[in-house]
């Protein structure tokens, strides 16, 4: 069964979770935000399994990545280059 509940955005963009639905979580609990169009899903950080916020880092890190090659502050280089840099790692 799914509880349902209406709540709204302050105008600093903080949002109450109703009373009844508060009852699983700790005052100071990490919570992870999913956005996919209109759809949001909040669930409690502390049961993520590690994986996952690995991944989730991965996917943060990639996208900003991606950002920066698009403005730009990224270099090109050839492939033998390239492989001499990683053999330094």
């Amino acid at each position: 069964m799914i509880d349902v509940a209406i709540t709204k955005m302050s105008t600093k963009g903080q949002v109450v979770i109703p009373l009844e639905m508060r009852e699983c979580f700790k005052k100071g609990e990490k919570l992870l935000i999913l956005k996919k169009g209109e759809n949001i899903i909040m669930k409690k950080a502390s049961n993520l399994d590690k994986q996952l916020i690995e991944d989730l880092e991965f996917a943060r890190r990639t996208e900003e990545a991606i950002k920066r090659y698009k403005k730009g502050e990224f270099k090109a280089v050839d492939s033998k280059a390239f492989l001499k840099e990683l053999e330094k790692w």
